[in-house]
């Protein structure tokens, strides 16, 4: 760390911490690491973490009058807007609408978010159809990816959601997600998992326009 930053932050209050996070936050418009924020504030990531999270909690709450949230993950952070002004934004920023996730491409990030490693032949499974179109347009899109191979004849590959997924839907961790009906003693069978992703595709759709409007 510089010794410019350094005396700057020997001495800064805990208001001006909060206000330089927010500036820093607001001017990135993407996620921000915390020991980035730690190594430019002085502070330990620790606490630069409590501090974002007791922020978040502010920013999101429902009696909060601002039209942003402020978003938390295991490693970074980042604004975005809320939902309910999205048609605001589009009018006075000229942003079209088009690009809505579909229908099947739904169905195929519902079952990888829900049981996350999966490989694409799961997915056709839990659908009942071929799922190759979804999982190269939700590839394409950032919202999953494959980062390992299942153990198994002919190595197929696995996949899970992205840090995109999670910022694109409004959540902070996969323990965000909307909760099924499946009790812990219930066997998530395709079938059963076929069913329960319906509530989830449901619950996304309303965002969906987002993982393209203003991810593209």
């Amino acid at each position: 760390m510089s010794q410019e930053i350094v005396n700057q932050t020997e001495s800064i209050s805990l208001e001006k911490v909060t206000a330089a996070i927010e500036a820093i936050l607001y001017a990135a418009g993407h996620p921000v690491e915390y020991s980035k924020l730690s190594e430019v504030l002085g502070l330990s990531t620790k606490d630069i973490k409590n501090m974002v999270e007791a922020m978040s909690r502010d920013y999101n709450s429902e009696k909060s009058p601002r039209g942003v949230l402020l978003l938390t993950y295991p490693d970074s952070c980042q604004f975005a807007t809320k939902e309910e002004f999205l048609p605001y934004i589009r009018e006075a920023l000229g942003i079209k609408r088009g690009g809505n996730l579909s229908n099947s491409t739904m169905e195929a990030l519902a079952v990888v978010a829900y049981n996350q490693p999966v490989t694409r032949a799961y997915v056709d499974a839990v659908r009942g159809v071929d799922s190759s179109y979804a999982m190269t347009s939700l590839i394409d899109k950032g919202l999953i990816e494959s980062l390992s191979r299942l153990d198994a004849p002919g190595r197929p590959m696995l996949y899970t959601t992205t840090e995109k997924f999670l910022r694109v839907f409004g959540l902070s961790s996969l323990d965000d997600l909307p909760e099924t009906e499946l009790t812990p003693t219930q066997e998530a069978t395709p079938e059963a998992l076929a069913v329960e992703e319906v509530g989830f595709t449901t619950g996304l759709s309303a965002v969906a326009t987002e993982a393209t409007d203003s991810e593209e």
